[in-house]
């Protein structure tokens, strides 16, 4: 029988429900009283300032609940059960009418996000397949064409819930299109491993 193996796939790991009520709503609450910068791109969507997980309560305590989930989505990655931490954390607050353009994030291995309100299905984060690469120059987009993994060029979270963490590799570019609906609260962090290892030549990561 024929098999089709799915080569080189980029793994994203959904995590439904990590956060429980409780903390997500003091999460919101504590985004309110806290410090906002405008982003430089979009009128309608805000930031609070990049935070050292260690140097904060809330988000401690939200880091200490991805680390576990970083170990298995770090295995995906590298093959390994390696030690993570975030290094950094912060918020987005994206209002009614804003986007975030596409970006990735540098300085790190694996990103995450935090939903803390619902999202417009409209607004969903959505991942753009990696510019460059070895792809055809040519492609095949018709309205009769059906879109999989291994030809669409975006995919798009489909359920963004209150408490769900998404992982990605931090090279994947992604973007949030325009807000169609409430306000739009985020959290997202950038995490490293301990160290990295080529057959004895060791990249050791500290705070």
């Amino acid at each position: 029988m024929d098999q089709i193996e799915p080569l080189f796939p980029i793994p994203l790991m959904r995590c439904p429900g990590l956060l429980d009520a409780a903390l997500v709503e003091a999460a919101v609450e504590a985004i309110g009283n806290a410090r906002i910068e405008k982003n430089l791109r979009s009128e309608q969507l805000f930031h609070t300032e990049i935070a050292d997980p260690r140097s904060d309560e809330l988000f401690r305590r939200m880091s200490d609940l991805a680390i576990p989930k970083l170990v298995d989505f770090g295995a995906l990655l590298f093959g390994e059960r390696l030690e993570w931490m975030v290094k950094e954390m912060w918020t987005n607050v994206l209002e009614p009418g804003g986007s975030q353009a596409l970006h990735s994030h540098a300085n790190s291995f694996a990103s995450g996000v935090f939903y803390l309100t619902s999202s417009h299905p409209g607004s969903h984060t959505a991942f753009v397949r990696p510019p460059g690469g070895f792809e055809f120059n040519f492609r095949h987009h018709t309205r009769s064409a059906a879109m999989g993994p291994f030809n669409a060029g975006k995919y798009v979270v489909p359920e963004a819930e209150p408490g769900d963490l998404i992982l990605f590799p931090s090279y994947l570019y992604h973007e949030v299109p325009k807000n169609q609906g409430g306000v739009r609260v985020t959290v997202a962090f950038n995490a490293i491993p301990d160290r990295l290892d080529c057959w004895g030549y060791q990249i050791k990561f500290a705070p």
